[in-house]
């Protein structure tokens, strides 16, 4: 799966816009994905395991394929359950089916391949080759060795539960020219939760669990967040600033 990334990010440095993405989602990714799944993980709605899935593999992601090709493939709504967090508070998690997390776990490659060669050095989250403790070490640098007085620590609150889903595909279709590829990321945002035994529209936010949500994420705070930061705000001020995300 590395190589998608690698040949994605090459044509992502020559290229303003791209397309045919689509094609990335094949025989052969959707087989290596299979085999990378953790038999252990929780099931969707659909109640699919990887055991099951792989006992008619080759039929199955032969029909799964058709269905894409034809546009007639739905993901389906995303398992929620709530989880608890360090602070004694709760968190949503997402789950999701067999073949959405396939699908999702390629079109995540893809997406990775696409931006991390646009992607500013002050973003740390859900990105490869990174962690909190570049991000920490490199505040620390800026604060020993730059001009700084102020400190300030931000944290958005809900913030996968409340992406606005038409700004985040404006900034998609800003570098990427695949309308095939963008149709199937609006399906997934648009599949909608499962929760209580309940369905609930999902349209607002991008389902936390879901395997292209960090870098759904990651595209959005680029725009409304890093770059804002790096070309309008840092340019009026008077002194130094910096971002670390």
């Amino acid at each position: 799966m590395g190589k998608i990334q690698e040949e994605i990010k090459e044509l992502s440095i020559k290229h303003a816009k791209l397309q045919t993405l689509m094609h990335y989602v094949n025989e052969e990714n959707l087989k290596q994905v299979h085999e990378k799944q953790d038999k252990k993980k929780a099931v969707g709605i659909d109640g699919v395991t990887k055991e099951q899935y792989s006992e008619q593999l080759e039929d199955n992601i032969k029909i799964l394929l058709e269905k894409m090709k034809k546009f007639g493939y739905k993901p389906k709504p995303t398992r929620r359950v709530m989880i608890p967090k360090s602070d004694g508070k709760m968190r949503s998690l997402g789950i999701l089916s067999y073949e959405d997390k396939l699908v999702q776990t390629i079109m995540a490659e893809i997406l990775n391949g696409v931006y991390e060669p646009r992607f500013l050095d002050i973003s740390y989250g859900f990105r490869p080759n990174r962690n909190c403790h570049q991000a920490i070490k490199m505040i620390n640098n800026t604060i020993m060795h730059k001009n700084v007085n102020y400190i300030l620590d931000c944290d958005i609150k809900g913030f996968f539960d409340n992406v606005d889903q038409g700004w985040l595909m404006k900034f998609l279709e800003h570098d990427i020219q695949d309308k095939n590829f963008l149709r199937y990321i609006v399906r997934f945002l648009k599949a909608g939760i499962w929760e209580d035994m309940k369905y609930v529209e999902s349209d607002k936010g991008t389902i936390q669990g879901g395997n292209i949500s960090p870098v759904l994420a990651n595209v959005y705070l680029h725009y409304v967040l890093d770059i804002w930061f790096e070309k309008s705000v840092k340019p009026k001020l008077h002194g130094e600033a910096y971002l670390v995300r």
